[in-house]
């Protein structure tokens, strides 16, 4: 478990920038939606979506590169002394992994030294490998490498090389090990999920509650896009994402957008409630710093349905809570399917993309999704409450004094 706080709290040096980030692509997709719908073409609309495309870049440049601040962040926060070198080297070790997995063939990889054909399945597993799972392992042993080895001394004609000089060649060498690893299992485990996705397409209700379920759980490892590649995109014909927000013909009341309605309540309102009860536990002394970054987590949360700051906060610290968090989801995805009350989102379940789908006539019965999500506040907030205290939980501003030497 110390090892686990330790990991939570590296994590919230790359997790603080990221509500802002999500900020800017919420305001970006919002002005973008709004010159679409509301204005004909023209130099509002010309302002609008070229302002908007110019905040999308902003906040993507931050949100794309999650994996990589996550191996930065990681091998910055564990290492002994909170190490440019350890930061730089985790850099090192996640772009190499990174590069030998390239999914395109030809490419100077692991592919091409093992003399494999990547098929098109492995290929859509290894474009996905880039993901928070990558970044936390490369950021981890990088670091344990940097607090084991950074003080090394070489022979006279390596010298060159001793103490913190040989972390980012060791971290090659990480990145390297790393990506033989994942040669191997990767594109498996991608595609057991995938078949798993599919099997519960068959399953109505039980199947969303179980697809929110999992999407949540494989959140850390990045397999979670086996599971939306799935439900939401046209791998086996589903398409919910789009066939929702684009009206298709193939669309159908009471069912399109039955795979995302359930997020909504869970990110609009359970999560935020969850970071009031981060603050309202912290020790006195981190209230004030515990705050500052769960109240912009949790209005990124609500705004944008970006909600990785808050689940990352905690999902290493207290795994127990996660779980919880996970089932809520579960449950969440269940009633909104039960009930044929749907939503969608060409972004993620905030309250941007809620407001539009209010005017999509695909929306159904979307009334009783902020109903769900009142009621999800306060278990969320009470819950989570509880369970901190009485197991005494080492969340944001509960984590224990380090000694100093």
């Amino acid at each position: 478990m110390k090892f686990l706080q330790k990991l939570g709290k590296a994590l919230m040096i790359p997790v603080a920038v990221l509500p802002a980030a999500g900020l800017l692509l919420g305001i970006s997709y919002a002005l973008k939606s709004l010159g679409l719908e509301v204005f004909e073409a023209g130099n509002m609309q010309t302002i609008l979506l070229t302002v908007g495309a110019f905040l999308n870049s902003m906040g993507g440049a931050v949100m794309d590169q999650l994996p990589m601040l996550f191996a930065i962040g990681v091998a910055f926060g564990m290492s002994k002394g909170q190490s440019g070198a350890a930061a730089m080297s985790g850099f090192v070790a996640f772009s190499v992994l990174t590069t030998l997995l390239k999914p395109v063939i030809g490419d100077d990889g692991v592919a091409k030294v093992f003399n494999v054909v990547v098929s098109a399945d492995a290929a859509t597993a290894f474009g996905k490998v880039a993901s928070a799972l990558t970044g936390i392992l490369s950021g981890v042993l990088v670091a344990l490498v940097y607090n084991k080895f950074h003080k090394v001394n070489l022979p006279s004609w390596l010298a060159f090389f001793s103490g913190k000089r040989l972390i980012p060649l060791m971290a090659i060498l990480v990145g390297a090990a790393l990506a033989l690893v994942f040669f191997f299992i990767w594109p498996v485990v991608f595609g057991w999920i995938s078949a798993f996705g599919q099997w519960l397409v068959g399953l109505g209700a039980w199947g969303a509650a179980l697809f929110g379920f999992f999407n949540r759980l494989l959140l850390p490892t990045g397999l979670h896009h086996a599971l939306n590649n799935v439900f939401w995109f046209d791998t086996i014909g589903i398409n919910d994402l789009n066939n929702f927000v684009s009206n298709l013909p193939e669309a159908v009341q009471g069912t399109t957008g039955m795979y995302m309605a359930g997020f909504f309540p869970v990110m609009m309102f359970g999560l935020p409630a969850a970071c009031l009860a981060f603050i309202h536990t912290a020790k006195p002394e981190n209230k004030e710093r515990v705050k500052g970054i769960m109240i912009s987590a949790a209005v990124t949360a609500i705004i944008v349905g970006i909600t990785e700051p808050i689940e990352f906060a905690f999902m290493f610290v207290a795994p127990v809570l996660y779980g919880v968090h996970a089932v809520l989801t579960g449950i969440s995805m269940f009633l909104c399917a039960a009930l044929e009350a749907t939503a969608g989102f060409g972004f993620s379940a905030g309250l941007v993309d809620f407001v539009l789908s209010i005017f999509n006539p695909l929306a159904n019965k979307i009334w009783i999704i902020p109903i769900i999500g009142v009621a999800y506040a306060f278990i969320y907030y009470f819950v989570f409450k509880i369970l901190i205290i009485k197991m005494d939980l080492k969340t944001p501003g509960r984590e224990d004094d380090e000694e100093v030497a």
